[in-house]
């Protein structure tokens, strides 16, 4: 039996052998850091499988205001490619490679012929689209529900792991977290007159982890900002 990039893939792992050889016409391709999947307004030909590395998906509001909507990994999907082609509609956020990432396209016409034929694809595909839409929606609650600090320090220890050094700018964070970066800038510089981070060019350190960690819980002091996000 051909091995092709399904293989690499743990929820298709079930696929009968037909659905195999449709998809092993379709090659992986390499996408290097920078590199933009598509924009707001353009129209979906294909339907994206990250095999490795790292998909941003951002929408930009009329105010030029950007928030991350969510990130897709090894395995994953992309929820606005799903709503593009089954919905016959234009994409309405902007992807971008933030990892240097392993991909595969699978063409518009392929893509319906599996959701037709393949049971164990469109169970994939619906399985994918429906975890990736409870992402989006743990976002809005966050965004409309968890005081920003709290927010900015889950960001900062889940960026971080098991270290201290978080490698991002005022305005990625504010993206990541739905929020404006002059907001996120004055946070920062609050967090670090208490001794909690260290700020330098592009890079956060944690410097007092435990509490840090207080805040994310939800368990820190909390100033309001004008009630901006």
């Amino acid at each position: 039996m051909t091995v092709s990039w399904i293989d690499r893939v743990d929820a298709l792992a079930g696929v009968d052998d037909a659905t195999r050889a449709l998809a092993a016409t379709v090659p992986s391709r390499r996408l290097k850091r920078g590199t933009v999947v598509f924009r707001a307004g353009d129209e979906a030909t294909a339907f994206f499988i990250v095999l490795g590395g790292r998909l941003s998906v951002t929408i930009t509001g009329p105010t030029g205001r950007e928030i991350l909507l969510y990130e897709v990994g090894d395995g994953e999907t992309c929820v606005q490619t799903t709503l593009a082609l089954l919905g016959g509609r234009l994409y309405e956020g902007e992807a971008m490679v933030t990892e240097d990432a392993e991909a595969v396209a699978i063409p518009r016409v392929l893509f319906d012929r599996l959701m037709n034929e393949s049971p164990a694809f469109r169970a994939f595909v619906f399985d994918s689209f429906g975890r990736r839409l409870t992402d989006v929606i743990h976002l809005l609650e966050k965004v409309a529900f968890v005081p920003i600090e709290s927010r900015i320090a889950a960001m900062l220890l889940d960026r971080a792991g098991a270290g201290s050094r978080v490698e991002a700018t005022h305005q990625d964070l504010a993206s990541a977290i739905g929020s404006a970066r002059e907001v996120v800038s004055r946070r920062l510089d609050a967090l670090r007159d208490r001794g909690i981070v260290e700020l330098g060019r592009g890079v956060v350190t944690i410097a007092n982890r435990r509490a840090l960690e207080t805040i994310a819980a939800g368990l820190g002091d909390h100033v309001t900002d004008m009630g901006r996000p």
